[in-house]
């Protein structure tokens, strides 16, 4: 059985794993008793679906960093932005149901004294308005970005840099109670989403589904772009842009591309997130929550796409873990980690499983005659 696992492709290997995680989270939360060994409570299953978003935005950063060789600083901010679209959302459906019984006004509005909604607030009652912020926020400022980046040719520890400072900025930004996104508290107190109650088990439990298939989605998405012929210029990017660029590609447009597609997928991670974890607040800008992405994926394999999964729920397990029993010795027990798998594992927990187990690679007809030839 292991070996018939071991012998299917990356992507079989992951979709299959999220299929009998979920069936099995599902089965053991509504049919077994809370005393039973294989019940998963609700608070388990809410935990779960935290971890599949981290590893959601691993995935997203491990696109761009591993295959391409951009060091993304700044995901955690496209992450918060998707974040905060929903959370705008969730908001707008409280209605007079909030401490000020205001059905127009969220309550830090009403609390400031704001007498209207701000003008971008317009339509943050529509989940159509919402796909399409948590879409077009993350996206729009990544591609503004990354055009201006990556076509003035910066790269390195520069455009590493670059990132943190625009994460860095947008976390004053919306400390600042007149941006009108809630300050230093954000927002919370959510009451539902598409009229079921966020406090219902069962709520969680949809949203823990509707995760791991965006997971799926994702990947299998991830996959067949770096399989692909851009996959493999893109690649080349990060191996040797200069001579990618004197055969005749864009280097520029390949990389604002999966620049910005790597930043909407951070921000379906964080719209997915908030629901689940019921907050949103400036502190998810934080760099330190980027730099926390970077390890994840480090730790897990980089480059791999499925080892940025493996090391953002494993070291997002062992954070719960740790700082329930030591939440002063976390930082060193992360920072150790990281020297000890950089040290020991230069590819990450993965590269004990592909040493063991290589994964299935299909090669088609033309990379199999280029193969046989000789200089």
């Amino acid at each position: 059985m292991m070996n018939f696992f071991f012998q299917l492709s990356s992507v079989q290997r992951v979709v299959s794993v999220l299929l009998v995680m979920a069936v099995y989270v599902v089965l053991a939360n509504q049919l077994f008793s809370p005393e039973s060994f294989f019940y998963v409570s609700s608070y388990s299953v809410n935990l779960l679906g935290k971890y599949l978003c981290y590893a959601l935005l691993a995935l997203a950063l491990d696109l761009v960093w591993g295959y391409c060789g951009i060091l993304s600083l700044g995901h955690g901010a496209f992450f918060a932005l998707g974040g905060y679209a929903m959370g705008m959302y969730l908001m707008r459906q409280i209605g007079d149901r909030g401490v000020y019984g205001n059905p127009d006004l969220p309550d830090f509005m009403v609390f400031l004294n704001w007498e209207s909604l701000p003008w971008f607030w317009v339509g943050s009652d529509s989940f159509f308005w919402v796909i399409a912020m948590v879409v077009l926020a993350p996206g729009i400022l990544a591609y503004v970005f990354g055009a201006m980046a990556f076509r003035s040719r910066v790269s390195g520890v520069y455009l590493s840099i670059m990132t943190q400072a625009m994460t860095y900025a947008l976390m004053l930004a919306f400390f600042r109670n007149e941006m009108g996104f809630g300050g230093n508290n954000g927002m919370t107190d959510f009451k539902d989403i598409l009229g079921f109650s966020l406090q219902s088990d069962t709520t969680r439990l949809v949203l823990f589904i509707i995760t791991v298939c965006v997971l799926a989605a994702a990947y299998y998405v991830c996959d067949r772009i770096v399989s692909s012929k851009a996959g493999k210029v893109i690649t080349a990017i990060r191996d040797a842009e200069n001579r990618v660029r004197f055969v005749g590609y864009n280097s520029a447009s390949y990389k604002v591309f999966l620049f910005t597609f790597s930043a909407v997928l951070a921000g379906i991670a964080g719209a997915l997130y908030v629901p689940q974890v019921g907050i949103i607040n400036p502190g998810e800008f934080s760099p330190i929550n980027s730099i926390e992405i970077v390890i994840w994926v480090a730790i897990g394999g980089r480059g791999t796409l499925y080892g940025a999964i493996i090391g953002a729920i494993v070291v997002s397990f062992a954070k719960t873990r740790l700082t329930g029993i030591m939440p002063e010795a976390w930082l060193f027990a992360l920072g150790g980690l990281f020297v000890l798998v950089t040290l020991l594992l230069p590819k990450g927990l993965v590269g004990l499983i592909d040493h063991r187990f290589p994964v299935k690679r299909k090669v088609n007809k033309q990379e199999g005659a280029s193969s046989k030839v000789r200089y």
